[in-house]
């Protein structure tokens, strides 16, 4: 089992793709991608990718454990657990929303 995870541009937020196709913090409303939906686990990280919004996009291996979702890596359990620094606010954008570079 598999969820998309990566970091928003503007706040550098950890977000997880939810099962509305939105980018979301909470790691218990991430879409889990059973192995036979390879394909679509692929179209979102291709569709992603085409936005420039989300940064360092990675396919996370996962478990579920009495219902809770729960990273392999204890890396990606670190980042689900909240940041080891001060956060700043998280700036959401609209779909016509841009950032300049």
């Amino acid at each position: 089992m598999d969820i998309l995870t990566g970091n928003e541009l503007l706040s550098g937020a950890t977000v997880y793709l939810d099962t509305e196709g939105r980018w979301v913090e909470d790691l218990q409303a991430a879409r889990i991608f059973l192995p036979e939906e390879a394909e679509a686990r692929d179209a979102a990280i291709a569709a992603t990718k085409k936005t420039g919004r989300i940064l360092s996009l990675e396919v996370e291996a996962v478990k579920l454990v009495d219902r809770v979702v729960v990273p392999l890596r204890i890396r990606e359990r670190i980042r689900a657990a909240g940041p080891t620094a001060p956060a700043f606010e998280r700036q959401h954008l609209d779909e016509d929303s841009h950032v300049s570079i």
